[in-house]
């Protein structure tokens, strides 16, 4: 008889006539989602530390720093001290504000309007939204240059109903004006999303129940949709007090914001460490600003800003 046997086809007996111990097989440990997801999100990490991080690090160490390269606070001192550029600070903050506001009041009856358009309708009335993006910032502004400028066909209609045309150039009115027609898309889509995911049997049903057409857009439409407007709010506002072409082209020699002081203290100046701080002011307040904007937001119904 063979030192081992087979079972009715089961496994080898052991030497000793023992049954063979089964195999006990350990449970393959599964990979953690967060691995996939870290592997995914790699590159664009790595790209977020480069062309961010590493930059903003270095933003704030020249700030600290002397042209000599020696530690101090004098940049900061300097700012802060002067009341010029505290002005110019918040009349950088004052046009984030009008123009946010200018893109919301433009921008949300425009979203409501495409919410009930065909898909077809929606698709060309988009593209027509995205347009301006499509243009270089320098063409955009040239354009509002001729529109607005006393020659233009503005200034030519009041002259034709025998009335002085209004200085349109080179003020707040005209970067204001600008600067809401390069942002209003920025506005526009997170409202789309925001109104695209309201129950469409939410207004009938209070209509059935006796709310007037007002009442539902004020107690439905627009608390559903206070996301959307937190998010579009939040870029729009970000966007235009860093932005410098539309205001430099359109405000000229009299509307000075803080992006145009950046650049002149570090081209002209070449005075960097001073341009480094006037940068990181203007996104620390910023910063804080639109934290405090979203917090009170979501307070009043918003539970995500980009929900």
């Amino acid at each position: 008889m063979a030192a081992t046997a087979r079972i009715a086809d089961g496994p080898a007996l052991r030497p000793d006539g023992a049954a063979p111990t089964p195999k006990v097989h350990q449970p393959v440990k599964a990979r953690g989602p967060w691995r996939t997801g870290l592997l995914l999100a790699s590159p664009a990490i790595a790209v977020l530390a480069l062309l961010f991080i590493a930059p903003l690090f270095m933003l704030v160490y020249n700030s600290f720093r002397t042209q000599a390269g020696d530690p101090t606070l004098q940049n900061y001192t300097r700012f802060l001290g002067d009341s010029f550029y505290r002005d110019v600070l918040w009349h950088t903050l004052w046009i984030g504000a009008l123009t946010t506001l200018g893109c919301l009041v433009v921008g949300y009856p425009f979203a409501v309007y495409l919410r009930g358009r065909s898909p077809r309708a929606r698709n060309y009335l988009s593209l027509v939204l995205l347009s301006p993006l499509l243009i270089s910032m320098v063409t955009r502004a040239y354009g509002w240059l001729v529109l607005l400028g006393p020659k233009g066909p503005i200034a030519d209609g009041f002259h034709a109903v025998g009335l002085d045309a209004p200085k349109m150039l080179y003020n707040d009115t005209a970067v204001v004006i600008g600067m809401v027609h390069v942002m209003l898309a920025y506005m526009v889509l997170p409202l789309m999303g925001s109104l695209d995911r309201i129950d469409p049997a939410l207004t009938p049903a209070a209509k059935g129940l006796g709310a007037s057409g007002w009442t539902c857009f004020w107690r439905i439409t627009v608390p559903l949709s206070l996301p959307g407007m937190l998010a579009g709010s939040l870029i729009v506002f970000s966007l235009t007090v860093s932005s410098f072409v539309t205001p430099a082209i359109l405000g000229g020699p009299t509307v000075k914001l803080m992006p145009y002081f950046v650049y002149t203290e570090a081209t002209s100046n070449l005075n960097w460490p001073y341009a480094a701080a006037i940068g990181f002011v203007l996104i620390v307040v910023t910063t804080i600003l639109t934290a405090v904007y979203a917090r009170l937001l979501r307070g009043r119904g918003g539970k995500e800003v980009f929900a």
